[in-house]
């Protein structure tokens, strides 16, 4: 597909919680073309701990690592995005393939927890994995990153443990009180995204970082990035800064794409 240049898209599931405790339900969504899974989202599950969620678990469960070695053995990219700090070493210590961070952002630069530490990028580079630099203004300006620290805590405080009819009432409410989707412009810019993807080339290597943007994930987004269309303005900062086409190339997809071979196969 690549080669023809064409534009395709890799099915992936945001949530370990979605396999409900079964692998046999995580290898349905690999026979159905499920190519990547990312741990956990928002809160913790029953076998890992979210870097926003309560730590519960301190990391993975036993289960857990028999997720990532079952996501090794059936070719299922495992992404540790939104998984806490160690959970994220308890996945490099488990699995045998390269591992993502689809959709993570700097901690030195902007101090949120979503975000990964420099040891964890040197960490995952080891590995042969990739970082996704994400584009959220709250994870690459720490002016943003204040403002969304109390949403966060309201997140955390509202019930996680309703189930059946309760729960589709509740997600229906929350839905409701959530509006449209208006995304506005926050303090970051693109030259906040060129930064951070220069702190992950210097601390884990061009082969290891790539394109996270998270666009349909966050209403607050940096000045100049501010949907796919001005995609070619962080082009244009990254040659600006001196960048070969070559290794822009590598960034827009090609570190993913050997990913993608590694871990799934031809």
């Amino acid at each position: 597909i690549v080669a023809q240049k064409k534009i395709a898209a890799v099915l992936s599931v945001e949530g370990g919680h979605q396999i409900d405790n079964d692998l046999a339900v995580l290898r349905m969504y690999r026979r159905m073309g499920v190519l990547s899974m990312t741990l956990t989202h928002f809160r913790s599950n029953d076998w890992a701990d979210s870097s926003t969620g309560k730590q519960e678990h301190n990391g993975l469960t036993e289960f857990g690592k028999q997720v990532v070695h079952e996501m090794n053995r059936i070719g299922m990219i495992v992404d540790v995005s939104h998984v806490s700090d160690k959970a994220f070493y308890d996945v490099l210590q488990v699995t045998a393939k390269p591992v993502i961070a689809s959709h993570s952002s700097c901690r030195t630069i902007c101090a949120v927890p979503r975000n990964i530490t420099d040891d964890m990028m040197r960490a995952l580079a080891k590995n042969g994995g990739v970082v996704g630099v994400t584009f959220p203004a709250a994870f690459l300006n720490q002016k943003d990153a204040d403002s969304l620290k109390d949403p966060i805590a309201h997140e955390n405080a509202l019930e996680p443990n309703l189930t059946g009819a309760e729960l589709d009432q509740f997600a229906a409410k929350e839905g409701a009180a959530s509006g449209e989707w208006h995304p506005r412009v926050g303090n970051a810019t693109v030259e906040d995204a060129a930064d951070c993807i220069d702190h992950v080339v210097k601390i884990a290597g061009i082969e290891h970082v790539g394109i996270g943007s998270d666009f349909d994930g966050d209403d607050v987004l940096p000045r100049g990035l501010e949907d796919v269309s001005k995609m070619p303005n962080l082009v244009a900062a990254l040659l600006k800064r001196g960048y070969k086409e070559s290794d822009i190339r590598k960034i827009m997809g090609e570190n993913f794409m050997r990913v993608l071979r590694e871990v799934v196969g031809q």
